[in-house]
């Protein structure tokens, strides 16, 4: 694994979907989640990062140092329970392992950093991402919370939407009573027929050297799935969804050498036809302000 990244990035994703539902609202029956106040679409970051965990366990199956922590049918304290033997614990129990992280922090005081170090070695979303590792906290120990470098936010579309209740049926019935009465049944999907949504993102060379180590190859991992977090993880429900454009500022120092949200405002979107709904991407035209992209900083697009 190569040295952590030394460069502060700040980040634009544009992304469409079509005919699709691309984050359902479990509180809200399902429906394509929506600011009330004004009808623009929302994804939230945990949508966004599932497709980045998702993307990066099919490209590398588990390979060593590239773990998922966060998935399905993993328990989290499965995982954690790995950092613990690491370092010799074989409890199962809450209070047996604070009882004995209590002892061996006596005659070690660098635990907490050795069981950090290798969750983030072992697990790309701890690195990248951070987490929260409950079994740690219950046991007192600091690594338990961990501040990953890469940080994004909620994804808003470029206008409003206009989600569509569309009513389907089904040929077959679930029950034998149900089948003597009628030969369909009907249900409901919700969509959103056209929506050019965009997220930002941050990424931390301060964070990266400090805490977890997030590297050069881990950048271009990262990058990577972020362009192909849909390709390999389709859904009908979802409908065609694609990530149109990658566009990344990287910063000459760790730092940074301007304010985030000044190079987002450089990122221009407009509709190309105001009058007619959008319903494609060739409907809006993406244009970077150059000029106003301060020195230290350089811009690349990525599609």
């Amino acid at each position: 694994m190569s040295d952590p990244i030394r460069n502060r990035y700040d980040f634009v994703i544009l992304f469409d979907v079509e005919n699709g539902n691309p984050n359902g609202d479990p509180d809200a029956g399902n429906m394509p989640r929506i600011d009330p106040e004004t009808g623009y679409g929302l994804v939230t970051d945990v949508c966004l990062k599932r497709k980045i965990r998702n993307y990066v366990e099919t490209v590398k199956e588990d390979e060593p140092g590239y773990k998922i922590y966060i998935k399905d049918n993993v328990p989290l304290n499965r995982s954690d329970r790995t950092a613990l033997q690491y370092v010799g614990i074989e409890e199962t129990e809450d209070k047996a392992i604070k009882e004995t992280v209590k002892k061996m922090k006596k005659d070690d005081p660098e635990l907490d950093l050795k069981l950090r170090d290798f969750m983030c070695r072992n697990f790309f979303d701890v690195r990248t991402f951070g987490a929260v590792m409950t079994t740690f906290v219950k046991a007192s120990l600091n690594c338990g919370q961990v501040r990953g470098p890469v940080q994004i936010g909620f994804a808003q579309s470029v206008d409003p939407i206009i989600p569509q209740e569309v009513t389907i049926t089904r040929i077959a019935i679930t029950t034998e009573a149900d089948a003597e009465q009628k030969g369909t049944e009907m249900g409901r999907k919700h969509i959103v027929p056209y929506g050019l949504y965009r997220a930002e993102g941050f990424v931390s060379a301060n964070l990266a050297r400090k805490v977890t180590g997030f590297s050069e190859d881990d950048l271009l991992l990262l990058w990577q799935a972020i362009l192909n977090m849909f390709e390999n993880d389709r859904s009908a429900a979802r409908g065609k969804m694609a990530v149109r454009e990658l566009i990344v500022f990287k910063h000459d120092s760790e730092l940074g050498n301007a304010p985030a949200h000044k190079l987002f405002d450089a990122v221009k979107i407009q509709r190309i036809h105001p009058d007619t709904p959008p319903r494609q991407y060739t409907d809006y035209s993406v244009e970077i302000d150059t000029g106003s992209i301060p020195e230290g900083v350089t811009c690349t697009r990525m599609a």
